[in-house]
């Protein structure tokens, strides 16, 4: 009969350091076989929702987190179920215990030379090099979890195994039938307290609450929807947001400078751009030549696409463009950037920034896309907003805010007319660009802006 052991997949670190992830909803149940790198749930970082495949081949034997839990790195999440082919011949790369069966009888797990894994997957432990020694990247869960992922003793093999009480103290601890009454009743399980086991808030707790004195219907009004107050959670983007923007807000000295710009000129060749052959089936807005113009005046001010290294006390200044978007999305402010757009032609430049919105809108960015970004265009004007004061992304020192186009009066060869003008905001860290070199870049974007033919004599 074929032995099989039970492994246990910990969550992995997802990328940039992030230290926990919420499970937003499994794909499979116990009992259900699954394939290497079949995607088995959901789950939500501080920056992008991502697909979690299966590191194994197997069945599903126990799944330790429900969805909607927030789980740190490196705490089990999922058992599975798999054939022993020995230590060697091990399929995936998850860490965790092993308990090596055959027909209910224990066996010790053999301890041998690491072989090289069939799927080298994000965050799923150690890849081994051709001279046998795995190497791992920086982990920022626990190393006393590690430690014990990798030298956990045998246990006695379980034939289902028992369900485990994880208990988080961000939680309160309740069964998902108790929460459902409870949001169905309007009632935050914040302000109950448990009367089960362990503090374990029941289904009558909720009732009583519910039925509760004046006190307590005060609390409840200042939760329920419709009421004087709604509370909702701060996680996820929103959170990875926050915190960045006080970090931003409270580290770099911000400057931003204002222009309004006669465009005219642009949303004309807008226009020729959307009839030719050469652009058909391509979306062309006023956010693609200004992106086009960002870069084309970043060439000439290289001073604006770098970053301040606060630890090593040097000024990093980049040789290539990574272009920040900003994009409003159900899940908050997120800032994915275009990699090497500086390279890009224009075609090329608004097929990424469709793709880019796209992708952001359905919430499927992935987290590598959200980092690594060196100036960012926020366009405020799709909000009928003709001017703001952007704050920066962190590690970036510069972000342009693109006003609304509105037609207005302008003095145009001497006489006044009307014409389409924007707004310009830019904000920078000053403690890498002077006010100089801030005030000359924005008046070359201006310039491509008002006169796209400026650009003969910028390249």
């Amino acid at each position: 009969m074929t032995a099989t052991m039970i492994k246990e997949f910990r969550l992995p670190d997802l990328g940039e350091g992030l230290t926990e992830s919420e499970i937003l909803s499994w794909k499979v149940a116990v009992g259900d076989t699954v394939a290497l790198n079949q995607v088995i749930a959901e789950v939500e970082t501080a920056k992008a929702v991502v697909e979690l495949p299966s590191p194994f081949a197997g069945t599903v034997a126990a799944l330790h987190e429900e969805a909607g839990a927030v789980v740190e790195v490196g705490k089990p999440i999922v058992s599975f179920e798999v054939d022993d082919v020995g230590a060697a011949g091990s399929t995936g790369a998850g860490s965790g215990s092993e308990v090596s069966t055959s027909n209910g009888a224990a066996a010790a797990v053999p301890q041998a030379t690491p072989a090289k894994r069939e799927a080298n997957l994000v965050g799923y432990g150690a890849v081994v090099e051709e001279s046998g020694h795995p190497v791992r990247r920086h982990r920022t869960f626990d190393p006393v979890a590690e430690r014990e992922a990798v030298q956990a003793p045998v246990r006695q093999p379980v034939q289902q195994p028992a369900p485990q009480t994880i208990q988080e103290p961000e939680r309160p601890r309740s069964t998902p039938p108790v929460r459902k009454l409870a949001r169905d009743l309007g009632i935050d399980l914040q302000l109950v307290k448990g009367t089960g086991p362990a503090g374990l808030i029941t289904r009558s707790d909720v009732q009583g609450f519910a039925a509760g004195s004046h006190e307590q219907t005060e609390a409840r009004a200042a939760a329920v929807p419709g009421g004087r107050e709604t509370r909702t959670p701060i996680k996820g983007v929103r959170k990875f947001t926050a915190a960045a923007m006080v970090q931003s807000a409270f580290t770099a000295p911000h400057v931003t400078e204002f222009l309004t710009v006669d465009v005219t000129p642009t949303m004309e060749l807008l226009e020729r751009l959307k009839s030719s052959k050469a652009f058909a089936g391509y979306k062309l807005t006023p956010l693609t030549i200004a992106a086009k113009a960002v870069l084309i005046a970043l060439r000439r001010n290289p001073t604006l696409n770098s970053r301040w290294d606060e630890a090593s006390q040097e000024i990093v200044q980049f040789n290539y463009v990574n272009l920040g978007i900003a994009a409003a999305t159900p899940r908050g402010l997120t800032v994915p950037n275009i990699k090497d757009a500086d390279g890009m032609t224009l075609l090329e430049l608004s097929a990424a920034l469709s793709e880019l919105t796209d992708t952001a809108r359905s919430g499927k960015t992935s987290p590598s896309d959200l980092s690594g970004g060196t100036i960012s265009i926020t366009n405020i004007g799709v909000f009928g907003i003709d001017a703001g004061t952007p704050i920066l992304n962190p590690g970036e020192a510069a972000i342009i805010a693109l006003g609304a186009v509105r037609k207005a009066p302008w003095v145009h060869n001497d006489e006044l007319a009307v014409r389409q003008v924007m707004s310009l905001s830019l904000s920078f860290d000053h403690r890498l660009v002077d006010g100089e070199q801030g005030s000359k870049f924005l008046a070359e974007l201006g310039a491509i802006l008002a006169d796209p033919a400026m650009v003969i004599t910028m390249v």
